[in-house]
C-alpha cells in the first residue's frame, strides 16, 4: 500500500525522547508530523484541533496519562490510529484493549518502528477503502415534531445560543440541544474548524477575513450576510488550515 502522507502527531512529556522519536520518523516520507505536545490535556486539545492521522502517545504524561488520552481521543468520530511509544512494558494489555496499533517500548527499535508504520499504512488504506463504500453519512436535528438529516456541506455554520445550538444552512436554521463539542466532533470528518468557543465554519466557504479588533477578525462566507467571529487564539490555526 502507498498511502501518500500520513499526518502524524507526537505526544510525549519528555524532550529527549520527544526529539528521538521525530528524528527517527524523518527517515519514513510518508509520514507527516503536523504537530507535538507534552502533556495530556494538550495533546487531546491539539487532537480536536488538527486531526491527524497517526499519534504517537507516551504513558506517563502529567495531568492526564497516555491511556486516558487514548480513552477520550477513541470517542471522536473520526479518531487517530494510536501507537504507543514507553519505557513501560507493563501497560501494553491495556494499551491493546484501546486497539492501539502498536506498542513500542523506548529506546526504539528501527526495525520495529518501520514494522509498525506499514501496519499502519495498512489499516489507513482499509479505512479509507471502507469509508468509499459507505453512504454518505448526514447530521441528524432533532426538532420537536421532526427529524431533519442535513448533509455537512450543506450547513454553513454552527453556533452556541444560550442552552441550544444553531446550525445554519443557506435556506435554514436549525436548533439542537447537542452542545457544540458534540457537533463539532460529529463535523470532523468534515472542512468544519471551531473559530471562537461559539463557532464552527465550514472552512470551504470562507471568501474572506476582516480585521475587527484586539487581534481578533471577521470571516465572510460564500452566500451568507452575517459576518462570523474569529477570536484572535484561532487566527493562526485557521489560517494554517486553509491556506496554501
Amino acid at each position: 500500500m502507498n498511502h501518500k502522507s500520513i499526518r502524524t502527531f507526537v505526544a510525549d512529556d519528555e524532550k529527549y525522547s520527544r526529539e528521538e522519536l521525530l528524528y527517527l520518523l524523518r527517515f519514513f516520507p510518508q509520514i507527516d508530523v503536523i504537530g507535538e505536545a507534552q502533556s495530556g490535556q494538550e495533546t487531546v486539545a491539539k487532537i480536536m484541533e488538527l486531526q491527524p492521522d497517526l499519534l504517537f502517545l507516551d504513558i506517563e504524561m502529567p495531568e492526564m496519562n497516555g491511556t486516558d488520552v487514548a480513552s477520550m481521543v477513541k470517542q471522536m468520530k473520526k479518531p487517530p490510529l494510536i501507537v504507543f511509544a514507553t519505557a513501560y512494558p507493563q501497560f501494553a494489555v491495556e494499551a491493546f484493549q484501546l486497539q492501539a496499533k502498536g506498542y513500542l517500548i523506548k529506546p526504539i527499535d528501527e526495525t520495529r518502528l518501520a514494522e509498525t508504520i506499514a501496519q499502519v499504512e495498512e489499516a489507513l488504506c482499509r479505512a479509507t477503502n471502507d469509508e468509499l463504500a459507505k453512504p454518505l453519512a448526514k447530521l441528524a436535528v432533532e426538532g420537536s415534531d421532526s427529524i431533519h438529516f442535513l448533509e455537512p456541506e450543506t450547513i454553513a455554520y454552527v453556533y452556541r445560543d444560550d442552552k441550544s445550538s444553531k446550525v445554519i444552512t443557506h435556506t435554514s436554521a436549525y436548533e439542537t440541544r447537542l452542545p457544540l463539542k458534540e457537533l463539532e466532533i460529529r463535523l470532523s470528518p468534515y472542512s468544519f474548524f471551531r473559530v471562537h468557543k461559539s463557532y464552527l465554519v465550514n472552512t470551504s466557504l470562507i471568501t474572506e477575513m476582516n480585521a475587527w479588533f484586539n487581534g481578533a477578525y471577521q470571516l465572510s462566507l460564500k452566500g451568507i450576510r452575517e459576518q462570523i467571529p474569529v477570536s484572535r487564539n484561532y487566527v493562526k490555526p485557521l489560517r494554517a488550515k486553509i491556506e496554501l
